[in-house]
């Protein structure tokens, strides 16, 4: 699919403010199924740009205000082109124990709450027993949305798998937490994925305001070398040509859109997001090639 993708941030500030200091993951990656063929960021006040590239492989954009502004906007555009990823390997639960698959499943196998114990997470361990680790993937990502309530102000973006569990009730963010402790527990490399997924309206629309959205990568074994393969638990799916991803890291705290720092009063923020689907016609060279 071919998407244009605007991302468009502003704060305001009670008074003006100083030392201004951001990172930014907003620009789409490029992967074996996805492409960035643009990527333009507008800052305002205008300012410097600094790139790198961070551990885990995302883009990040850094900036710093210095002068008093009372306001700060950050827009971001992008053209992105995805393709339907090809189906998990099935190979079985012996092959998470091979040499090969642990140096590449490297930190995302290290457990994530390693001292904490929940009658809840027991329960839920059992139900995701399959008979290969793709197979328990797939359940564990259709179990988290049946047994939790999708509502949006029960957590924050602090809270914990704990707040999860109490509530019954989370965000995406909360379902991947939860799916990440579970996958690691079991021997599934599995990270944290930030991106944006296009859900078309019931009119047909072809642009829709949407929010970032969060989903998971596991490394499944192969009989070559083990492979990432993306799954949405909000959605009880696999990840697909409507998720745009931006970057993955161990969990959230790897890969926020926006963070920064400034010298000054409170701010008051606005973010939106428009995802708009593209005629493949228009855009050029629409074919994905992988590396």
């Amino acid at each position: 699919m071919n998407f244009a993708i605007r991302y468009l941030t502003e704060y305001r500030y009670a008074a003006p403010v100083t030392d201004n200091l951001n990172a930014l993951r907003v620009q789409p990656a490029t992967t074996p199924n996805q492409r960035c063929d643009d990527f333009n960021l507008l800052i305002d006040p205008e300012t410097r740009l600094g790139r790198h590239v961070d551990y885990f492989g995302t883009e990040v954009i850094e900036f710093g205000v210095s002068r008093p502004h009372s306001k700060l906007t950050i827009d971001a555009r992008a053209r992105v082109v995805t393709s339907t990823p090809p189906d998990p390997p099935t190979a079985p639960w012996s092959a998470l124990e091979t040499t090969a698959y642990r140096d590449v499943g490297g930190e995302f196998l290290l457990g994530i709450g390693a001292k904490f114990t929940d009658q809840r997470l027991v329960e839920l361990g059992e139900q995701m027993r399959a008979d290969t680790p793709a197979d328990a993937v797939a359940r564990l990502a259709g179990l988290i949305p049946t047994e939790f309530e999708y509502r949006a102000g029960v957590t924050y973006v602090g809270s914990s798998v704990q707040d999860l569990l109490a509530a019954g009730a989370g965000v995406c963010q909360d379902f991947v937490h939860l799916a990440l402790i579970l996958l690691r527990r079991h021997g599934i490399a599995a990270r944290y994925v930030s991106g944006y997924l296009f859900v078309a309206p019931a009119e047909g629309s072809d642009s829709v305001e949407v929010d970032t959205h969060a989903w998971l990568e596991a490394l499944l074994p192969s009989e070559g070398a083990p492979v990432w393969v993306g799954f949405d638990p909000t959605n009880s799916s696999r990840a697909g040509v409507e998720h745009v991803k931006i970057g993955h890291g161990r969990h959230y705290p790897d890969v926020p859109p926006i963070k920064g720092v400034f010298r000054g009063g409170t701010a008051e923020l606005e973010t939106s997001v428009v995802m708009t689907r593209l005629d493949p016609a228009t855009t050029a060279s629409a074919a994905i090639v992988a590396p």
